[in-house]
């Protein structure tokens, strides 16, 4: 299984097209895009000192409104990696 396979099967995350809803504000929102990235950590390789990468998850995020076509309006993106949880914290899947 690919590094980016075990990071989207960890942290559940959804597929493109499906809806989440924010924990903090109930909006709601669709996942327009999902791409595999690589995101840098803070912490340097131990053995050679050298900044290092990790697999992760990049979801593109459309607000939905009423009478608003797909894509047009407010649009955000975020990294989703396995060293954090900020997918579980903030969204759930609808």
């Amino acid at each position: 299984m690919k590094e980016h396979e075990m990071v989207e099967q960890q942290k559940k995350l959804p597929r493109v097209g499906q809806t989440v809803r924010s924990k903090k504000y109930g909006t709601l929102w669709r996942i327009m895009e999902k791409r595999e990235v690589w995101q840098n950590i803070p912490e340097d390789d131990p053995k050679t000192h050298q900044p290092r990468t990790v697999p992760g998850i990049y979801l593109a995020f459309w607000r939905i409104k009423e009478g608003v076509l797909p894509g047009v309006g407010r649009l955000m993106g975020y990294v989703y990696t396995a060293y954090d949880n900020t997918f579980e914290s903030n969204w759930e899947i609808v």
